[in-house]
């Protein structure tokens, strides 16, 4: 029997945005305002619904999150509360999410819980971006006039804290698309493959996203790519981060909002919602990798993506085998093959991995894209009663992570799940190499990538470790001819001397 209760969501909207004219595009606030009322309509209550919510819940925006600050215009005090008076109403709570791409599906569970245990009722999750419209604007001098600090408190959910160390920071690292090549010359690594074989493995792996992205009607880039397209450098296809092409990076300048409705059930009778609207939260987990980057065990792996799969699925009481529908996170490649290895998806599994075409095809809407994934994932469960569906999330440097399963088959019982704190600490606890911050001397190549831009390689990061104890470090290499040397050879385990550079700036030269 289903406890009256058990959170559902009942409503998804989304929608984007191709205004060329700065002038003419709407700001976040506005765009996120046609999402919700998309979402309402869906439920079939329309705007009806909105005198019902007692909690409105805003993913974070980029103007938001951390090394934001150059961002000139388009900082909202309590964008939750904005939203409220748009839609003329005032909930008893206005939520805000932590920076991450983790944030949507990590907002809807713990929506979920706070339903389950009576302290909300009728919520509203929602968020945007309009990225692309900003830089545009930044582009031509202009200021437009987003941005607003309306009264009302912001209850601020989740734990705002900076993604890496000092030393990272020096050395680049708070840049994601520096970070994921790191992960990308792992895997390699750990799958013995040549650069070349594994480049078109990866354009294989991705061909499909874009086939996807190709039949979405909000996907910002609609266009069907082969894996040679994909893998093979060129003018129009760059590396941005070796071995990272501009097609495989995913696109922030997007505008994008979605939202979803959660209620309970008893709620959801209560109001006449319809049951074929309603698709339950079957499983769900949360749980952070070591938190820095130069703590992990490896750059292959992902404890925290195991973990809390295994969590989800035992609530659930589902395998991988019995999901129909998969959206990986995908913002690098790497990402997207960790996730896959952990929750136990053989390489050859012929079901797409994205509903959406994902984040480089689909659109990367800062911290909000997941929420575009749940709210795809509840309508083609809702197409295919029965079926199942997963969406897992990914914040900072394969950090921060969430997984839901989601069906519109009723879930029995209390809902309940396992506190991810009980988790956590195992993780916490896991092996890891000592870093050393200030190396010197004979060193090897764990991983690298190199760093460019529209004229080429510009530094390279190399994570290493030293021949005298096996500590890690982090460096920099800056020579062009060395630069260019890490791309045409295989440079994996290459031997070479590391030092402390000026400014605390380490520097690896090759052997």
């Amino acid at each position: 029997m289903v406890d009256p209760r058990t959170p559902v969501l009942v409503g998804v909207g989304q929608i984007t945005q191709k205004e060329k004219d700065v002038e003419k595009a709407k700001s976040p606030l506005d765009l996120m305002e046609d999402a919700v009322k998309l979402a309402a309509k869906d439920t079939g209550l329309g705007e009806a619904l909105f005198g019902k919510l007692d909690t409105i819940t805003c993913v974070r925006f980029i103007t938001d999150s951390p090394d934001s600050g150059r961002l000139p215009f388009g900082k909202y005090g309590n964008i939750a509360q904005s939203l409220a008076n748009k839609l003329n109403v005032q909930p008893a709570n206005t939520c805000y999410g932590p920076t991450g791409g983790n944030t949507p599906q990590y907002l809807v569970n713990y929506t979920a819980e706070r339903i389950a245990e009576g302290d909300q009722s009728v919520v509203l999750v929602a968020g945007s971006e309009c990225f692309a419209t900003m830089m545009r604007a930044i582009g031509q001098g202009k200021t437009l006039p987003w941005g607003e600090d309306p009264e009302g408190k912001r209850i601020d959910i989740g734990n705002e804290r900076i993604g890496v160390t000092d030393v990272e920071k020096k050395h680049k690292l708070h840049f994601p698309v520096n970070c994921y090549p790191l992960f990308e010359n792992a895997i390699r690594g750990q799958k013995g493959r040549s650069v070349e074989d594994h480049q078109l493995e990866v354009g294989k792996l991705m061909a499909p996203f874009t086939k996807v992205a190709a039949n979405h009607p909000q996907a910002w880039f609609p266009t069907e790519r082969t894996p040679e397209e994909i893998a093979t450098p060129t003018e129009q296809n760059r590396y941005i981060g070796y071995p990272y092409t501009k097609y495989m990076n995913a696109i922030m300048q997007v505008d994008q909002a979605a939202a979803v409705v959660m209620m309970s059930v008893e709620k959801a009778r209560e109001l006449g919602v319809p049951e074929d609207k309603w698709v339950y939260l079957h499983g769900c987990g949360d749980a952070n990798d070591l938190w820095y980057l130069t703590e992990r065990e490896n750059f292959h792996s992902s404890p925290a993506i195991r973990t809390m799969g295994q969590k989800a699925f035992a609530m659930s009481g589902w395998s991988i085998e019995e999901i129909d529908y998969i959206d990986l996170y995908s913002c690098f490649p790497s990402a997207v093959q960790i996730g896959r290895d952990e929750l136990g998806i053989p390489e050859n599994d012929p079901r797409d991995l994205t509903v959406t075409g994902g984040l480089p095809y689909f659109g990367g809407a800062g911290n909000d894209y997941v929420l575009h994934s749940i709210a795809t994932m509840i309508e083609k469960l809702r197409a295919k009663p029965g079926s199942k569906g997963l969406c897992t999330a990914n914040g900072w440097y394969v950090t921060k992570h969430s997984i839901g399963l989601y069906s519109t088959t009723p879930k029995e019982g209390k809902w309940q799940r396992e506190s991810p704190a009980d988790y956590q600490k195992d993780i916490d606890n896991g092996p890891h190499p000592r870093m050393e911050e200030n190396p010197d001397g004979a060193a090897k190549i764990e991983t690298f990538a190199v760093v460019h831009d529209h004229k080429g390689p510009q530094f390279a990061i190399i994570m290493g470790r030293l021949d005298a104890d096996d500590a890690r470090f982090v460096a920099h290499v800056t020579d062009a001819a060395e630069m260019q040397n890490l791309m045409d050879q295989e440079s994996l385990g290459r031997p070479g001397t590391v030092s402390a550079g000026d400014g605390g700036l380490n520097i690896f030269k090759l052997a």
